[in-house]
């Protein structure tokens, strides 16, 4: 299916640029103002709206503003295209709810990158519509659960049987139904950022402010936004209700209860991932070593058997032969031979044994990742208790 974008720019030059980069890629419709770009906006309902901050008459984000309000494209994702990169110019561009941001001048192999993301996030978004209807029917009934405190203990309950970041958000996201919050959260697991969405599809420029911010203040709020911080885990509420202070004040002291439970378990999560795999790499290290040693210990083991038949063979002859038994010098070396053959024959009892050792080892390390895999990746996941059918005390 043909992608539709909608350009509003009153440069003429921006337009030309957008049509070369995105020609064969997608269908454009270009708007020279504010108010053409929102009739063209409301008449096609493109897919994707690019658009200009500094316009002669509406500005951008008036413009952005208005098209969030209006029915039929609030959920049409907006990207901003702007001379400042300042990261104060794009918290204001997602406050007033672009999806993206892109500063000029920019090239087509950029542009088109992010609009290919914007499309993906949009389908995404629309796919998911009715589970997310569905999930709001379920947080009207969850909002008849007795009490803050006992959503927080079932949530904790659940968490200890979440192993990987998918499972602990459908938790997650579950405790925030209710309050009826649009919540996205990202985990710094082994430093990387997972992003993720109760409606599933995180927006670049959501993503680039969890990260920007990452290492803020614990709380940092901003428009009807506010960003609450933790070293693995940080959430961004969409629609916290700043102006209504007893209630942000309850949430204020709700969530990091929360958060402080999520952080532990995805560090929980990346010590099992380390223990597991520091024991493939000392098991795969034993193993290697034990295949070098049994190799080396047959290969000994024959040499022992040979040097032993050799020497019965020389003693059988010396034997036969009168002259060769008073040879004093001979008898020597062969008495030194044998001594030799003697040690060798022993030091292979030792290897013997220490080849019974290292497999037990290895024995024990192949348990140990049996129990860390079990723990880490777990066939049959216990049944949790969802937060709407728990009857508390």
């Amino acid at each position: 299916m043909t992608k539709l974008v909608l350009a509003i720019d009153d440069d003429k030059y921006v337009h030309h640029i957008i049509e070369e980069s995105l020609a064969g890629f997608c269908k454009l419709i270009h708007a020279k103002n504010g108010e053409e770009g929102l009739r063209q906006a409301i008449k096609y309902n493109p897919d994707i709206i690019l658009l200009d901050v500094e316009m002669p008459g509406k500005s951008g984000y008036e413009v952005c503003t208005e098209l969030k309000s209006l029915e039929q494209t609030k959920e049409t994702p907006v990207m901003f295209l702007s001379a400042k990169s300042e990261l104060p110019e794009r918290v204001k561009g997602y406050n007033s709810g672009a999806a993206d941001y892109i500063v000029k001048p920019f090239n087509g192999e950029e542009l088109m990158a992010r609009i290919r993301v914007l499309y993906q996030y949009r389908q995404h978004s629309i796919k998911l519509k009715s589970d997310v209807e569905r999930a709001q029917i379920t947080a009207e009934l969850a909002m008849t659960d007795s009490g803050d405190m006992g959503r927080i203990m079932r949530y904790v309950g659940q968490s200890y049987h979440a192993h990987d970041v998918k499972s602990l958000s459908t938790y997650f996201f579950e405790f925030f139904r209710p309050f009826n919050l649009d919540v996205v959260i990202a985990y710094w697991h082994q430093e990387v950022g997972i992003f993720c969405s109760d409606e599933g599809a995180v927006c670049p420029l959501e993503q680039e402010l969890l990260e920007k911010h990452r290492n803020a203040n614990r709380f940092v709020d901003f428009s009807s936004r506010t960003i609450i911080n933790y070293p693995k885990v940080s959430i961004l509420i969409k629609n916290m209700p700043l102006d209504d202070a007893a209630l942000y004040g309850r949430y204020k002291d709700l969530f990091p209860h929360i958060l402080e439970v999520t952080n532990a378990k995805v560090q929980d999560m990346e010590v099992n991932e380390r223990a597991l795999s520091q024991a493939h790499s000392v098991g795969n290290a034993f193993a290697e070593l034990s295949t070098k040693m049994y190799d080396n210990s047959d290969a000994r083991e024959l040499a022992v058997t040979k040097l032993a038949v050799q020497l019965a063979e020389i003693r059988k002859t010396i034997e036969q032969k009168p002259e060769l038994k008073y040879n004093q010098e001979l008898v020597f070396h062969l008495e030194q031979l044998e001594q030799t053959q003697s040690e060798f024959s022993s030091l292979n009892e030792e290897l013997a044994f220490i080849k019974y050792q290292l497999n037990h080892i290895i024995e024990s390390r192949n348990e140990l990742v049996v129990s860390l895999s079990k723990i880490a990746n777990p066939e049959h996941t216990q049944e949790v208790t969802s937060q709407t059918d728990i009857e508390l005390f």
